[in-house]
């Protein structure tokens, strides 16, 4: 089997670049790709780390590792920089951000003790997908990495990762939420009488105590919502930087590749361009000679033409399927990997993945 030639275009992502965003669908082998993009940047000696937003353990053992938590850790090995990786709590990281904005360490113990908090905070529409834009601006500015790799959640969600800093911008300046931070209780005197029924309702099936507290909750916030707007108009200019490139991930199935187009589209709308596409589990090319030799039929060596050119008929489909998503994200690069005989579990099978996609000469 020969491994297909990289085009140049991927080492500029590892070597210039200073956050790399691989999107794709689920199940196409996203994570093992980021990762394998952070292990070319400790390759090529960047302090690289490979930050995972999925809550499952697909990162960790693909590093070969028991566990991951909301703190990087570093992997050791054979290479010239260094590799580090974590996995994504957004709870964690969203009481880490409260004590960062609050104006005393009892304003930050007061929203952190808060019953609706305590509920909401790892649950709310939006909440990992924020505070994964959080964890990123963190690493990009306090972390001192070289390089960050970034393995989305599916593809519609990573939507609600990218848009997730002007969603929050957006619900700070909503009428409702600047109502409710009001530092006192005299806004209930304030506001309309079919409010205070519509409170008074909402206590009735739910309980005086869940209003409380979520009249608290939102007072509790007072003054830190400008700290929280000035963060997210950062995180919005930080993914439109051109020190910032997304990458497309996805297999050569039809829906994979369909999604992908999808989000490229999207992408494009948003103003942020697909500046390189890697199709995992390829199958793989083979240099022969065509048309084969003539063979007794049914010998063992027919068979073995027989397998081959099937092979081939899988690989012409493949590329065909492709076809359209390479001319969509063209002129960026597009790199093959092909299908492996076993899972990656390791940095030693993270390399094999990594020789497919940066395979021309470092």
């Amino acid at each position: 089997m020969t491994v297909p030639a990289g085009p140049p275009g991927f080492s500029d992502l590892v070597e210039e670049r200073s956050i790399v965003v691989c999107c794709g669908s689920g199940g196409v082998g996203k994570t093992t790709i980021s990762a394998a993009f952070a292990l070319e940047g400790a390759r090529r000696g960047r302090k690289a780390c490979v930050v995972t937003i999925d809550p499952a353990r697909r990162l960790a053992d693909a590093l070969g590792l028991s566990d991951l938590s909301n703190s990087a850790r570093q992997i050791e090995g054979p290479w010239a920089g260094e590799l580090w990786a974590l996995m994504l709590d957004s709870k964690g990281t969203f009481d880490d951000l409260v004590r960062r904005y609050a104006g005393s360490e009892e304003q930050a113990e007061g929203i952190l003790g808060n019953r609706l908090y305590r509920n909401l905070s790892g649950a709310l529409s939006g909440t990992q997908e924020y505070m994964a834009m959080e964890k990123l601006y963190e690493l990009a500015h306090d972390g001192g990495f070289d390089l960050i790799v970034v393995d989305t959640p599916p593809t519609r969600n990573a939507l609600d990762f990218l848009d997730a800093p002007r969603r929050l911008t957006r619900f700070l300046g909503h009428r409702l939420f600047q109502m409710l931070l009001m530092p006192t209780r005299a806004y209930l005197r304030a506001v309309s009488v079919a409010t205070q029924a519509l409170l008074r309702t909402i206590s009735k099936v739910a309980g005086t105590e869940i209003v409380h507290d979520a009249v608290a909750f939102f007072q509790a916030f007072e003054g830190m919502e400008e700290g929280f707007r000035v963060r997210a108009d950062d995180m919005r200019r930080l993914l439109a930087r051109t020190t910032t490139a997304f990458v497309l991930v996805t297999s050569p199935r039809g829906d994979t590749v369909e999604e992908a187009g999808w989000f490229a589209d999207r992408l494009n709308e948003s103003e942020l361009a697909v500046e390189g596409l890697v199709v995992n589990r390829v199958h793989p090319t083979f240099a022969v000679t065509d048309p084969f030799p003539a063979v007794p039929a049914g010998s063992a060596l027919a068979g073995l033409i027989d397998n081959l050119q099937s092979y081939q008929a899988v690989n012409v489909r493949e590329e065909a399927a492709c076809a359209a998503l390479v001319a969509q994200v063209a002129p960026s690069p597009v790199a093959r990997v092909a299908l492996l005989d076993v899972d990656v579990t390791d940095v030693d099978g993270l390399g094999i993945v990594a020789d497919h996609v940066f395979a021309s000469p470092r």
